[in-house]
């Protein structure tokens, strides 16, 4: 028979117009390999708490938008459920890891609190006004700054706060704790040239203050000679309050009493715990501390306010700023100026996130062992279309099956890598689903041959097969029906790929393939050919 006379059967022509047009879809827009094929790192995120597909699509578009204000614009981000986002992202650097997981982190709540009152939050700023500047080199010091608008009624609202506050800081945070207390070693807080202890205490203090949403300070004294009077506090406040902020070293029988008082650990590098404070002087001659950041508590900067914006005149226009820390070398000072102008743009122009989020273990794979997994995948795909055509071929003995039997078993991997490649990605979990589907389809392709080859007539041959494909479908509702618990499991994110596969060739085989391979063996055996 011609080819023709195939290819004018409606469900042959169907694969046919289907790997084609698939074929040229991924020309145009190119297949979607997983981390474990193309190299890279998956950074999984719980959601702590469940969120509905509004606040799940919120997150993952912020996230989205802040990685790439950032300048990381090959990640994907995939939503899972309704408490986990998978990030994947094609760099295996430590550094690039380390950004993208400190922008994740970020909740996004930002503040301007003068006086104990919130003058300005992140839902004053103007959309699309969000800029950061060049560092800024001045002798030794390598500054910051980040640009922004706010909106007017945001603006008559700060006026209001600020009236009167001439010279006074405004306290400028990112994801102030909420419910926190600060444990700092008396060490970091020893006195700086022109203040004593007491006074940058105070300063702190004063820089915490916000209502009733106070963040205490404790000061623990060297080895520890106060913890019993520490403990005594920690324990009446374990109610109140439900972290404890401290250094990274801190020892161990502090970090155990206080996880057992049901506080949440929070420990931050030296570098992050350390204040900067600066002794500023008034025309009176008199001196006072003021903390100009503390990245362990969130706070940025905290610019003085100038006496023309003090006064009741409106503005629209600010700025967060700070310098890179001074024991740094001039290329570190530059890169960490660069970095953290960056990180805040990225942060306050993606928003808050409406659900915090929780970071887990990062999985890196490399490219050269990513492409070993590629070339393993590719051959037990072609092993097992291999065995499942011998095992047909051996069945029958017939040579022509082979032929009928590569082409639609081809089509059905092709199909289903294509569709996975390209509204998602292409994992190992949906090569074994691939691979799991090759071996399934054997025993719709036995049930139709027997059908077709057990033929008493020409007539007889339809209804058999129509009997075959009443199993072929039950087949496919079936296992579609057994998969979908894995689909949309959110605990066993790694098999979600082999239940898209197998789903998906079921009911490509149930439709699709099944049906071709059922019309080419029915006209080639109709004509009474062997």
């Amino acid at each position: 028979m011609a080819f023709i006379d195939y290819i004018k059967d409606r469900r042959i022509l169907a694969l046919i117009v289907l790997v084609a047009a698939l074929a040229l879809l991924d020309y145009v827009y190119g297949i979607h390999l997983g981390i474990e094929f193309a190299g890279g790192t998956q950074i999984p995120i719980t959601l702590t708490q469940s969120a509905n597909l509004n606040q799940t699509s919120q997150v993952i578009a912020i996230l989205q938008q802040r990685l790439s204000t950032f300048g990381l614009k090959e990640v994907s981000i995939e939503g899972i459920g309704n408490s986990q986002i998978i990030i994947d992202t094609p760099s295996v650097a430590q550094s690039d890891i380390q950004q993208t997981i400190a922008i994740i982190q970020s909740q996004g709540q930002f503040q301007g609190i003068v006086n104990g009152r919130v003058a300005i939050d992140g839902s004053s700023i103007l959309s699309g006004s969000v800029g950061a500047s060049q560092p800024l080199v001045s002798g030794n010091n390598v500054s910051w700054s980040v640009n922004f608008y706010i909106t007017q009624p945001a603006a008559v609202q700060f006026s209001k706060i600020v009236f009167g506050q001439a010279n006074k800081p405004i306290y400028m945070f990112l994801d102030r704790p909420a419910r926190a207390i600060v444990l700092v070693n008396a060490s970091l807080i020893a006195g700086s040239a022109g203040a004593t202890q007491q006074e940058e205490l105070a300063s702190m203090q004063e820089a915490l203050a916000l209502g009733n949403q106070t963040i205490p300070i404790e000061v623990l004294n060297a080895r520890g000679s106060n913890w019993d009077a520490l403990y005594s506090f920690f324990k009446s406040g374990s109610g109140r309050y439900k972290s404890v902020i401290l250094e990274k070293g801190m020892p161990a029988y502090i970090t155990d009493n206080l996880t057992r008082l049901n506080y949440t650990i929070s420990s931050v590098s030296a570098e992050n715990m350390t204040p900067s404070f600066s002794v500023v002087s008034n025309s009176t001659a008199h001196t006072s501390v003021l903390l100009n950041s503390w990245p362990a508590v969130g706070l940025l900067t905290s610019p003085t306010l100038n006496p023309g914006i003090t006064n009741g005149n409106l503005s629209q226009s600010y700025t967060i700023s700070g310098s890179a820390p001074p024991t740094l070398s001039l290329s570190a000072k530059m890169a960490y100026a660069d970095q953290q102008s960056k990180l805040v743009q990225s942060v306050l122009t993606g928003g808050a996130l409406p659900v915090p989020v929780i970071v887990g273990t990062p999985t890196t794979t490399q490219p050269t062992l990513g492409a070993q997994f590629e070339n393993i995948s590719i051959i037990a795909l072609i092993l097992a279309v291999m065995a499942v055509s011998l095992v047909i071929s051996i069945r029958y003995r017939k040579r022509f099956l082979i032929a009928p039997i590569l082409l639609t078993t081809l089509a059905e991997l092709f199909i289903i890598f294509s569709i996975i490649g390209l509204i998602g990605t292409i994992d190992l979990s949906a090569v074994a689903g691939m691979i799991a589907v090759i071996g399934t389809g054997v025993d719709a392709q036995i049930i139709i041959s027997d059908e077709i080859l057990n033929r008493v007539s020409a007539s007889s041959m339809k209804i058999r097969l129509n009997n075959a494909f009443y199993v072929v479908w039950a087949d496919a509702i079936l296992l579609t029906v057994a998969m979908l618990p894995l689909f949309f499991s959110t605990s066993l994110v790694t098999v979600i790929g082999f239940s898209e596969s197998t789903i998906i060739g079921a009911l490509l085989g149930a439709f699709i393939t099944r049906p071709s391979y059922g019309a080419i063996l029915s006209k080639h055996y109709s004509t009474g050919e062997q």
